[in-house]
């Protein structure tokens, strides 16, 4: 059984969010009371989302979102002139490119990954400060990975993403500790998602060997995911700032 929370008149940003771990996250804060924006480069998805979300009577906003253009990232202040606030965020936005060798990774492959998965982090949480500094209260949390706590052949870059975004939140946390505003990382292993099925159905992943490499012997779920996420930004972890938690069924143990 999951915890309850009670965000009731706070607001909520999530990237990422017209499927799996962010769209389980914009559910879990609009169903414990919070206004949810959803931010994604998807625009038929992200509103698909948003409408599901208003027609069982919750607060939401739609953006067209994408994480690599700082001045769509500025879909940041939308939210805010509509809700007039900004209390909690999760940038989950990411791509996982293909497992590629070291030494014949491309440039533009390097860089798309980059821009993603830790330009993207950093252009997110640069808006959202903005607005929580001014506050002086709020919490973000980035999603990091498994891959940014160890790393794996054929995913230099993608790994060299993720260690990034545990340096940004790290740096982030204790810069504005002092101002109300704390900031954390999840680091999610093989979650069952739209894009963990793809790679499966491509050949890239094999799901009984990525599940017997968990202690728990599963793959995690987009909800486990949420409910770690909204601990994180709920008053149960006012004293938690600067951290980056696995939540990946014991991976990161062996």
């Amino acid at each position: 059984m999951n915890p309850t929370y009670d965000f009731t008149g706070q607001v909520a940003f999530i990237t990422g969010a017209s499927s799996g771990m962010g769209l389980a996250t914009a559910r879990a804060f609009a169903a414990s009371g919070a206004a949810v924006a959803l931010a994604d480069i998807d625009e038929d998805a992200v509103n698909a989302a948003a409408e599901q979300l208003a027609d069982d009577g919750h607060r939401v906003l739609a953006l067209v979102c994408d994480v690599t253009d700082e001045d769509q990232v500025a879909a940041v202040d939308r939210t805010v002139e509509a809700f007039g606030r900004l209390d909690m965020a999760y940038n989950n936005a990411g791509i996982m490119p293909p497992s590629t060798d070291a030494a014949d990774e491309s440039a533009e492959q390097f860089d798309r990954v980059q821009s993603v998965n830790l330009r993207g982090v950093w252009a997110s949480m640069k808006h959202e400060l903005r607005h929580m500094r001014t506050r002086g209260s709020g919490a973000i949390v980035n999603c990091s990975s498994l891959g940014g706590l160890v790393g794996n052949p054929g995913r230099a870059a993608y790994h060299a993403t993720k260690h990034g975004v545990i340096g940004l939140t790290k740096s982030a946390a204790l810069e504005y500790g002092s101002r109300g505003v704390r900031i954390n990382a999840v680091c999610p292993g093989t979650i069952s998602t739209p894009m963990v099925d793809a790679m499966v159905e491509g050949g890239e992943l094999d799901r009984g060997r990525a599940e017997g490499g968990q202690a728990i012997n599963r793959l995690g779920t987009a909800d486990e995911i949420a409910q770690a996420v909204l601990w994180l930004c709920s008053p149960g972890a006012g004293y938690v700032t600067g951290i980056a938690l696995p939540v990946d069924g014991g991976y990161t143990a062996q």
